[in-house]
């Protein structure tokens, strides 16, 4: 009985011992965690809070709040009016016209409707500068711009660009407007979380979410135009044109442009403009009303297994260079139909798109060194890229006053003597490129590089349409004062 005893007072001991132990050791971390919280968190902890803030539910999401509030203020509603105008159609001759008539048919004027285009824009500086897609205010004789806070102004066309579908407009106001940060796109991961901001449907300050799906897409819209786009998931639709994809930062870093859907509304994916392409736009509008745009001077396509195989290249990657331009900027530094360029100044191009967004970035007369894979073999060459007209010198915006020349549409009497229904008759030339190439008083021009001059504003539009184009040249045909056809051609230099 007395062991019995013994037996149990050392039990009730090593019990007791260990629950002040462990009631110790708890006071002791508690103690810990309490002074923990009054000091300052560890920079490693502080970072990560800061990207993902924790939710109640102990779930990490990204906070696009205030990325969206920045975005709202500084995109705009675009309006675009093009005037209803009145055209000149000539029915097909009936049996008294051939007989009585001139055997051409009978006129008939017709008015137009004018037609009203809605987009979006995205203001980049507080004095007023707005970029938008081309498309968006292209053959516009008005264009209005919505802000946020619902005052409406007209807007001015500094300049656009149809190569790259960039446009910039210029609104005047004494305040000082909301704008957005420009960032860099180049910076931009896959996976990485942005906003698409605009007005579809006309509804204003739309914003969606989505990530980054892939980056430098082409995708064959532009006619051999620029293309290396920022395809996204955060839904993009009709109106969302020239408005701003941000990222989580509130920084723009693309311009919406096009969406890919066999309906005409979202259906999955948008494509923007990367601003890495955008800011080289904006800024050659700006200060010259023309793109400065270097030019390599080859004809080609991404490489693929298939070419891979069938020319033997080895490699997979790269841009195949089918031709290269007589007196152009390759063709001088060495490089051949048949060389692989795979790097730009060091950066390796795996695409034409990349290659085609490296070339936007860069102004005519920059020296640049291009590897290429010919024969398997890696060469270099230092190459001098030139502009559009192959030199270095500045292209300054082109508008009729280059032409020296003054226009009038053909009247009645005229479209009869020349046995046509449309025209424009030059009634005056001076100085300038219509002397220069043999263009004279007199001659009526009927179409400029296959487009019907039945305007004035016709003739200006494919002007600044030929200046911004890779062959900047006017092809006229008409009839000169005597009846007769005649043809020119008129390099825009």
């Amino acid at each position: 009985m007395k062991k019995v005893f013994k037996n149990l007072f050392l039990g009730v001991a090593v019990i007791a011992t260990s629950s002040i132990v462990a009631g110790y050791t708890a006071y002791k971390i508690g103690s810990r965690n309490i002074i923990a919280e009054s000091e300052e968190p560890q920079a490693s902890s502080f970072i990560t809070k800061a990207a993902l803030p924790a939710s109640p539910d102990g779930l990490q999401r990204v906070d696009l709040t205030d990325a969206a509030d920045k975005s709202v203020h500084a995109v705009v509603h675009i309006k675009s009016t093009e005037k209803g105008k009145t055209a000149v159609i000539r029915r097909a001759p009936d049996i008294y016209d051939f007989f009585f008539g001139d055997g051409m048919g009978r006129q008939q004027r017709v008015q137009t409707q004018p037609r009203v285009g809605f987009g979006s824009g995205v203001i980049l500086s507080d004095d007023g500068y707005i970029v938008t897609n081309n498309h968006v205010i292209d053959g516009a004789d008005e264009i209005s711009v919505t802000l946020n806070d619902n005052r409406t102004f007209p807007a001015r066309l500094v300049g656009a660009d149809p190569n790259t579908d960039l446009a910039l407009v210029k609104i005047e106001t004494d305040d000082k407007l909301p704008f957005l940060t420009v960032g860099d796109s180049d910076n931009l991961k896959i996976g990485e979380w942005v906003l698409a901001v605009g007005n579809p449907f006309n509804l204003t300050s739309t914003v969606t979410a989505g990530i980054v799906s892939a980056k430098a897409r082409s995708l064959g819209v532009y006619n051999g135009g620029i293309e290396s786009f920022i395809q996204t998931d955060a839904a993009i639709n009709q109106g969302n044109s020239g408005g701003a994809l941000v990222n989580a930062n509130g920084e723009l870093v693309g311009i919406n442009a096009v969406l890919s859907s066999p309906t005409g509304s979202y259906a999955g994916y948008g494509f923007a403009i990367p601003t890495s392409i955008m800011t080289k736009i904006v800024s050659d509008l700006k200060e010259f009303g023309a793109v400065q745009r270097a030019v390599l001077g080859i004809v080609g396509g991404t490489v693929t297994a298939e070419l891979n195989e069938q020319e033997n290249l080895g490699t997979v990657d790269g841009v195949y260079v089918s031709d290269v331009t007589e007196d152009g900027a390759a063709k001088s530094a060495g490089i051949e139909k048949g060389d692989v360029i795979i790097k730009f100044n060091g950066k390796p191009i795996k695409t034409m798109a990349e290659l085609q967004e490296t070339l936007a970035k860069t102004v005519p007369g920059t020296k640049v060194n291009v590897t290429v894979l010919r024969d398997k073999k890696e060469k270099d060459f230092d190459v001098t890229l030139v502009n559009v007209q192959g030199n270095t010198s500045v292209v300054k915006n082109v508008d009729l006053d280059i032409l020296g020349a003054e226009f009038k549409p053909i009247d009645d009497k005229e479209k009869q003597f020349f046995k046509i229904s449309y025209g424009l008759k030059v009634t005056g030339v001076g100085n300038g490129l219509f002397s220069k190439y043999g263009v004279k008083k007199g001659v009526v021009i009927q179409k400029v590089n296959g487009n019907a001059m039945r305007t004035i504003e016709d003739l200006q539009k494919v002007v600044k349409q030929a200046n911004s184009s890779t062959e900047p040249v006017l092809f006229i045909s008409g009839y000169n004062a005597a009846g007769q056809r005649v043809f020119y051609s008129v390099p825009l230099q």
